[in-house]
């Protein structure tokens, strides 16, 4: 007798989530043949985005429903950006038998071990959605679930809900779910994808390097100023991009502020990341190059006294400041669709601003 067979769609969200997909899919696979072998497993990978946010779980949940009967699956899991929340709790997964869907938000999943975390929590939203609650591992010998499983195989829906949703610590788990976010955007690319940006600041930086203007400026110049020039800097940039391109996102719906909000948070910590991440490159960069393009005796004339180590460090710090700056001007050439795609990996477009476009 053939082995019944389980199709499990699984719907990621453009972006970081599709990264994890297949990966999820072969864990999936190895996890549910290991302990439930007498069953033909098989999983179907589409990317979609299924709701414009601010949206919450019951509208993806809705969404995954129909593609579910479309494509003819018998159970799907949708991987989400979206952070979703419940009573001011993050919510780091939902599974509804009654509609044989799961939902992951993965942000909620924080940004450690992030494939390991999605796998333990998809097995277990499959084994919910299986109908097997009890407060144990996954196994063949469970009789609920290998009944819900042949039930699956022969295409027979279940008849009660006992929807199940997984929540979080409201600081603990709203903290775990920023990172998440701002692990998503991956702000160690924001420079990177910024290229006028990029050759501004090193033009920039390489003009004011040969300046003795510059020279003299950062040897008058204390810390303390220096670090206020450069915390303005920072600021700067951070408020070209963000303002510029139109990333600060609001909404007149009640029920989707939190949502915006989080957006917005994690958008400008992934936008001051970036930035910082592109200040001290530049930094690094001033310092390596400031001996060589500026000797000691050429810095010893311009700044009228003997150079000590603690010069080629001011003159490295004021460069990367106004470098930073030349940045933002750089930043502000770029079209606001290159700095969205920079400033976040993806995220689904508003009808509204979609009508713009």
């Amino acid at each position: 007798m053939s082995a019944e067979e389980v199709v499990i769609g699984i719907i990621s969200a453009p972006g970081s989530a599709t990264e994890l997909s297949s990966a999820l899919a072969e864990d999936l696979h190895a996890e549910l043949s290991l302990h439930l072998p007498t069953v033909r497993w098989r999983e179907s990978i589409v990317v979609d985005a299924l709701v414009h946010p601010p949206s919450d779980d019951a509208a993806i949940v809705a969404a995954a429903r129909d593609r579910l009967l479309k494509e003819d699956w018998d159970l799907v899991v949708c991987l989400t950006d979206l952070p979703l929340q419940a009573q001011r709790r993050p919510v780091v997964a939902h599974a509804s038998p009654l509609h044989g869907v799961a939902v992951v938000c993965l942000p909620a999943l924080g940004a450690v071990g992030l494939r390991r975390r999605t796998r333990d929590t998809v097995v277990g939203l499959v084994r919910t959605l299986l109908g097997d609650t009890a407060d144990r591992a996954i196994s063949g010998r469970v009789a609920g679930l290998g009944r819900r499983a042949s039930q699956l195989g022969r295409s027979q829906e279940p008849d009660e809900d006992g929807g199940v949703m997984f929540t979080a610590r409201v600081l603990s788990g709203n903290l775990r779910l920023l990172t998440g976010m701002i692990r998503a955007n991956q702000p160690w690319r924001l420079a990177i994808g910024l290229s006028r940006a990029l050759t501004a600041a090193l033009a920039t930086a390489v003009l004011a390097l040969v300046t003795p203007d510059i020279w003299q400026l950062s040897a008058a110049l204390g810390w303390v100023r220096l670090s206020v020039i450069g915390v303005g800097s920072l600021a700067g940039i951070t408020i070209a991009l963000i303002a510029g391109a139109g990333l600060w996102e609001r909404t007149s719906h009640p029920a989707g502020r939190k949502q915006v909000t989080l957006f917005n948070l994690a958008t400008t910590a992934t936008v001051v990341l970036g930035v910082l991440f592109l200040y001290v490159a530049l930094l690094i960069l001033a310092l390596a190059t400031s001996p060589v393009l500026v000797p000691a005796q050429l810095l010893e004339e311009g700044i009228g006294h003997g150079v000590r180590a603690g010069d080629y460090l001011k003159l490295a710090w004021l460069t990367s400041s106004l470098a930073t700056l030349g940045g933002a001007l750089g930043a502000g050439l770029e079209s606001d669709e290159v700095v969205r795609a920079a400033a976040y990996t993806y995220r689904q477009e508003s009808p509204k601003r979609a009508r713009q476009g």
